[in-house]
């Protein structure tokens, strides 16, 4: 008897109907029988012994969610089972052991987020992400369900969802225990919102024959692409797949024809395909044809900047470009003794002037000079950050879009090469390069930058949470880019920043490119993090300042859904989210 928790007299709860005792137990008499259920309702929390029990069903008077009061199984999949637990009757005394009936274990928790995916359900997919996580489920195997569902329901192939999902996946080191549930409960309900409504994605057959070379599926698939034929391109891809190619050349099969035309739908095309690229090394081969073929459709007719006015008046910009892509061979020819040592700021200062034909021929002679192409990538990336951090607020608000796309495109190309992309793949830092040019009307006032004399009567400290209540207050992006610069000055570790500032993005509900910006920030400062010196140092502050703008200036929101997250842990950890008067 010692695991039994006295629960009273049978004819006192025959008269009373329910109590409540020790642990928070509901403790019912219905139909002659007495059930004992987890007082607090799975959906919110409400205390279920306030409900009603009608012929077998205790229903939740707050929204009601219907419950089998025998085994706690809902007739509302939202609202999650509810824990039941074993009664005894000995001498006409109740006695309820306090360990549930039954515990779901993780093979329960995975059912119930594919359950909260399939039917988008926010708060089952927060309770199944606290639940994995507390249980010690690796966070690539929770996210690994999102990729794997993502890629199979929607059939427009790859979207914002699965984006968010890689971003988030791709910042989770940088985040503390309760900020990693965050990150993974946001990715996978976009990815739920993603697909809901939309037919699933069938995959194509492959061609019957499996011996063709890999140049030769190159150049189909590329033809395919350029006739807008996703149905070709897919076969000759699943093709390649079945094939037993090595990934590399596939991918590079694809970063081709992606390049073929310039910075396809303002550079989310290629930073998708990156995206799609970097969960797949995390999730494991097993998934390639669905996490691959679903980027086909992302070609089937998107905008070619080559076609857009800006890119071809008042200056033509495109003659220009096809004539740096025909230097590029010459890549192959370089010897280490043409290697010439690159001036750094002088790069950045070219690629953010307004001379745009001596930005592209900045470049060409920095790849010819012999700079490695990752590095001129990441110099890129830079100059499109340093855009974010000139982008002054007079702008029209969603011009911060315009800067961000630049950004978060250079950002691809640099991940790409760093995989090891070939030669052609670089046109699309010349890509990057242009759209930095057409963004230079959106710092036209500049933003000044935070200065000591700006910050210095401020009273700032080096409390972090002093800058989630400046981000508590609409449109405070000086004030929040004063108050980290201040903070960096003062000698202040950049990790702890980092999980305040995802925590800042975290609780709002955010928008699609908040979460490509702090991805992108972060992984590009890591990158500057392996080089010494002064440049890198100014290098990473820049991230640090822009991701901090970006922020602030799309904050606050109502932060649902962080409440909705809030709940499910809370639940999760036993917590009574109503007390008794």
């Amino acid at each position: 008897m010692t695991n039994w928790v006295h629960a009273g007299a049978l004819e006192e709860l025959k008269e009373e109907g329910a109590k409540v005792i020790k642990g928070g137990i509901a403790v019912f008499y219905h139909e002659e029988k007495v059930y004992a259920v987890d007082n607090r309702c799975p959906h919110m929390g409400f205390p279920l012994h306030m409900g009603s029990l009608c012929d077998g069903i205790l229903t939740c008077h707050w929204h009601h969610a219907r419950f089998d009061v025998c085994s706690g199984g809902t007739l509302d999949p939202w609202a999650d089972d509810v824990p039941t637990y074993p009664v005894k009757l000995e001498a006409g005394e109740i006695y309820v052991n306090p360990k549930q009936a039954s515990k779901g274990d993780a093979e329960r928790h995975f059912q119930r987020l594919h359950e909260g995916l399939e039917q988008n359900l926010s708060l089952v997919i927060a309770k199944s992400v606290v639940a994995l996580v507390e249980a010690g489920v690796p966070d690539v195997q929770i996210a690994r369900v999102g990729l794997e569902y993502g890629t199979t329901y929607r059939s427009g192939g790859w979207g914002s969802g699965l984006t968010i999902l890689a971003a988030m996946v791709n910042i989770l080191p940088k985040l503390d225990h309760y900020n990693r549930i965050l990150a993974l409960y946001h990715g996978l309900t976009r990815v739920a919102a993603d697909c809901s409504g939309r037919p699933p994605k069938f995959l194509m057959q492959a061609l019957p024959n499996d011996d063709v070379t890999i140049d030769r599926l190159t150049t189909w698939y590329r033809q395919c692409i350029e006739v807008r034929d996703t149905q070709g391109a897919e076969r000759v891809l699943l093709t390649a797949i079945r094939s037993g190619i090595d990934k590399r050349s596939i991918l590079d099969m694809m970063l081709m024809a992606a390049t073929d035309h310039f910075y396809l739908d303002g550079g989310h095309t290629f930073d998708f395909h990156n995206k799609a690229f970097e969960m797949l090394e995390k999730a494991g081969d097993e998934l390639a044809e669905r996490v691959l073929a679903s980027l086909v459709p992302l070609l089937g007719n998107p905008s070619r900047s080559e076609e857009r006015h800006s890119w071809l008046h008042p200056i033509n910009l495109v003659t220009p470009l096809h004539q740096a892509f025909e230097e590029l061979p010459k890549l192959a020819e370089r010897s280490v003794e043409q290697c010439l040592e690159l001036d750094e700021g002088e790069f950045i200062h070219q690629l953010l002037g307004d001379q745009p034909l001596a930005a592209i021929d900045a470049i060409t002679q920095a790849l010819l000079g012999g700079a490695a192409p990752v590095h001129v990538a990441r110099l890129v990336a830079l100059a499109a950050a340093e855009r974010i951090n000139r982008f002054h607020t007079q702008n029209d608000f969603g011009d911060w879009i315009a800067v961000l796309h630049t950004f978060t495109h250079a950002h691809a190309v640099h991940e790409s090469l760093l995989r090891g992309a070939n030669d052609l793949a670089i046109r699309a830092i010349y890509y990057a390069g242009v759209s930095i040019y057409l963004d230079r009307f959106l710092n036209i006032p500049a933003a000044s930058p935070p200065t000591p004399e700006k910050y210095g009567s401020y009273g700032y400290t080096t409390d972090l949470n002093e800058l989630l209540e400046l981000m508590d207050q609409r449109q405070r992006v000086a004030e929040a880019a004063n108050w980290v610069a201040h903070y960096l000055d003062q000698g202040g570790d950049a990790e702890p920043l980092f999980n305040t500032l995802g925590h800042s993005l975290l609780r709002e509900d955010a928008e699609f490119h908040s979460f490509q910006m702090i991805e992108a920030a972060i992984q590009e400062y890591d990158h500057w993090s392996n080089i010494s010196g002064t440049f890198a140092n100014q290098a990473k502050r820049t991230m640090i300042l822009a991701t901090t703008r970006y922020l602030a200036a799309h904050a606050p929101t109502a932060r649902e859904q962080s409440h909705i997250a809030r709940i499910a842990w809370r639940l999760q950890r036993g917590e009574r989210l109503f007390k008794d008067e």
